[in-house]
């Protein structure tokens, strides 16, 4: 899951015929359980389409900055998988090809890195780059990316004017009162109508299980029989659709960094989950900055680092920072910290620039650039997918009382991300589309081992989640990496991980228990 730039509700930082026979049909125990027939047979009518068709695999477009030798290529799906033969969609796909022999390749595996929002187009190039933790994995495989239903080249979706989305500052977050209040719930009704108006004719197909059955169109095309495929993020809540979906179609799937998918936690409590373990993770970044306090100058304790950040945040909020930095923005910037262990440094480091009289760092990291119009379209993009997604995904509480009594018990011990969170959130309150039911994740017939793993500090998705679905998907194996909470386990170099990680996708193998590991290296400053 994923929190991205400049919180608060106006906007966040952040072809071919039938042919019997040609896929695999999935499993009739899973399929006509979790969706209705009509849509179970639309994917299979999408998919022997798409295995007809293949890919016509091409240079990338030039604006994509996607390099030779990755390639690019188009998948057709249906909008409403009901509806086989109604309206299509084009999604982007591209990939490396591997890097090993002929027998040594073993097929695609395909990447999704969350959002819901994220572009998957980036993942090749690890094998381009040659990426240390990647060289064995793409000798077997080739690396293959999308843009989900909605995002970037995939039929994109909007809710707002991108330059109007990222315009800065925008309110503190954190009401002072309940006029405050108003103002934002009036935003965030004004953001839902806005989808409306803008994208109204892809919202009520744009979930998590609809993506799944895009999953295997793409697993389709790409004349796989079975998906290989790594998730990180909200891409673990798609393949842990997807496997109990289509269990008799998977092969092998890593899922890193995992949402809870119990169905009573999509989407509402996860959020609330998160504000808890957010403000967990940024405990243990203070301390971290206090420690190095010879360094960076910004407090020898976590509390004096605490009131620091609120001496800044109330100076933002009188005087916004070059006019264009204010609270919102200072959280859209600093909640990296939390997220990612890579970002301990640099923002400590521009932090504390900052207060040593640098101020255009901070402005650089936590302002918007108004010239990047492609950039903040990218930006207001990706926000308009998370806000479809989650919406539609679940039903949400309609009830301002209860989210105003959720975030304001929240608030008082978990203050950092509260607020902010709920805001990003509220348009679900109103919004006009179809919300669903979520999806029983289970292990369905023919489900293979699938390797869960997952730090115990995580903020975006918190550590319970890996648990949920390591209990739900039988015969999984969980690695645990204790005492860290990097978000996104897989980048990070563990060889107790990164190891284990590899001999799975290519042998298949797995411990025979599950594993505890000691958490990867301390950013150092």
């Amino acid at each position: 899951m994923r929190r991205t730039a400049v919180l608060g509700s106006a906007g966040t930082l952040i072809a071919g015929t039938l042919i019997a026979g040609a896929i695999a049909a999935p499993a009739a125990s899973a399929d006509g359980r979790h969706h209705s027939g009509s849509e179970a047979y639309g994917v299979k009518i999408a998919a022997a389409r798409a295995a007809q068709a293949g890919i016509d695999w091409q240079d990338c477009p030039a604006d994509w900055a996607l390099s030779k030798p990755i390639q690019c290529g188009w998948v057709t799906v249906p909008l409403d998988y009901a509806k086989p033969n109604g309206k299509k969609i084009k999604l982007a796909v591209d990939r490396a090809v591997s890097t090993g022999t002929a027998a040594e390749r073993q097929g695609a595996l395909v990447y999704n890195p969350g959002g819901p929002g994220g572009s998957g187009l980036r993942f090749p190039n690890r094998v381009v780059t040659k990426n240390p933790l990647w060289v064995k994995t793409s000798k077997a495989y080739d690396f293959v990316g999308f843009d989900p239903r909605g995002v970037g080249h995939s039929a994109p979706i909007s809710c707002i004017d991108p330059q109007e989305f990222v315009k800065a500052p925008k309110a503190d977050p954190v009401p002072d009162n309940e006029a405050d209040k108003l103002a934002q719930r009036k935003l965030a009704a004004e953001y839902a109508d806005g989808c409306a108006e803008r994208s109204g004719d892809m919202l009520d197909h744009m979930t998590t299980p609809n993506t799944a059955r895009d999953l295997d169109v793409i697993r389709a095309a790409l004349g796989e029989k079975k998906l290989n495929f790594l998730g990180v993020s909200y891409g673990t809540y798609l393949g842990a659709v997807y496997g109990t979906l289509f269990p008799t179609h998977v092969r092998r799937m890593v899922v890193d960094s995992v949402v809870n998918p119990a169905k009573d936690n999509i989407w509402y409590e996860a959020n609330l989950n998160q504000d808890i373990a957010f403000q967990t993770r940024w405990n243990d970044w203070k301390a971290w900055v206090a420690k190095n306090d010879a360094v960076y100058h910004i407090g020898d304790t976590p509390e004096k680092v605490e009131q620091a950040w609120l001496e800044l945040r109330a100076a933002a909020k009188k005087d916004p920072i070059a006019g264009v930095v204010g609270p919102a923005e200072l959280i859209g910037f600093f909640q990296g910290a939390p997220y990612y262990d890579s970002a301990w440094a640099p923002t400590a480091q521009t932090w504390s620039d900052y207060r040593g009289g640098d101020t255009q760092a901070l402005v650089d990291a936590a302002g918007p650039d108004m010239s990047d119009l492609a950039g903040n379209a990218s930006s207001e993009n990706g926000n308009a997918v998370y806000t479809a997604v989650e919406c539609a995904d679940a039903k949400w509480p309609t009830s301002w009382q209860r989210w105003n009594r959720d975030n304001t018990r929240l608030h008082k011990d978990y203050p950092f991300m509260t607020w902010a969170n709920a805001w990003m959130n509220l348009p679900c309150a109103t919004w006009s589309g179809k919300q669903q039911t979520p999806l029983e994740v289970k292990t369905g017939k023919g489900l293979p081992t699938v390797l869960i793993v997952q730090s115990t500090r995580d903020a975006a998705t918190p550590y319970e989640g890996a648990v949920e679905l390591h209990k739900r998907f039988k015969g999984s194996r969980l690695i645990t990496e204790k005492d860290a909470g990097s978000h996104g386990v897989t980048g990070a170099l563990n060889p107790c991980i990164n190891e284990r990680v590899d001999t799975y996708l290519l042998t298949g193998e797995t411990d025979r228990h599950d594993v505890t590991c000691a958490p990867h290296a301390t950013p150092k400053p």
